[in-house]
């Protein structure tokens, strides 16, 4: 083969490698532009001694009943992500979240390739008055037991998170924050029951928790009530931050 055809074919492979690397490198960076970064927020309330979840009824396809959250702006962080969508959605702010875990199937929203970081957190339902905006028609708590269907994973990011919130009552005193600052023992101990999900002995988590220290009694009975007055107890957090500092472990 003469060398000026060898030359020829040479540079039209050459040629050929650079438009082919050319496509990858745009393809690659239009994959990269049409995946999505979002954040769903599961908001566990407790109320009536019951376990509830904050939900939103979506205005747009899919159309259904879904956790709080949405996309992630270009110019915010994570948890400014979360605190604005909680806000828009159901009218929810200043509350503590923590992150939970990255969700990234691939097929997780038929609309497009979308990674969500969930958060979750446990709050006085009460205490907020829902309303509903922007892509939310509504916001409703629902009781945990009788949730209705949800679009997208969300079934499978509540189950990790209710999952969480369980090993979490079993190593920190999650949840005095939700009973009044005087409380019934037995409230406590139906409080710790609905978050479990199963029976406690009486008599075991009554002594466990009082050897802790950081349940103490007031002194104080229940006010006009027909049956026999039971005793009130309050949470000592500042004691119980103290021993935190001094590594003491809270295990149920």
């Amino acid at each position: 083969m003469p060398g000026e055809t060898r030359g020829f074919i040479y540079a039209g492979y050459i040629e050929w490698v650079a438009l082919l690397a050319s496509y990858c490198l745009h393809s690659f960076y239009f994959c990269q532009a049409m995946m999505r970064v979002a954040v769903d927020i599961v908001l566990f309330g407790y109320a009536e001694q019951q376990l509830h979840l904050l939900l939103i009824r979506r205005k747009y396809a899919p159309i259904a009943w879904a956790l709080p959250g949405g996309f992630v702006l270009e110019e915010e962080d994570l948890d400014t992500a979360v605190a604005r969508e909680l806000q828009e959605e159901a009218g929810v702010a200043d509350v503590y979240l923590e992150q939970l875990y990255t969700f990234g199937a691939v097929a997780r929203d038929p609309r497009r390739r979308v990674i969500s970081v969930a958060y979750y957190g446990l709050v006085k339902p009460e205490k907020f008055t829902l309303s509903a905006t922007t892509d939310s028609a509504e916001a409703k708590w629902f009781r945990f037991d009788n949730l209705p269907e949800l679009a997208f994973d969300h079934a499978d990011i509540i189950r990790v998170a209710h999952q969480r919130l369980r090993a979490k009552v079993m190593y920190q005193p999650v949840g005095f924050e939700l009973l009044p600052d005087k409380f019934l023992f037995s409230d406590l101990q139906r409080l710790y029951e609905t978050l479990l999900g199963r029976e406690l002995d009486r008599r075991n988590f009554r002594k466990k928790i009082l050897s802790f220290g950081i349940v103490e009694e007031t002194g104080e009975k229940q006010q006009n009530v027909a049956h026999r007055a039971g005793s009130l107890f309050r949470f000592n957090k500042e004691q119980y931050e103290q021993m935190v500092k001094s590594g003491f472990y809270f295990e149920l």
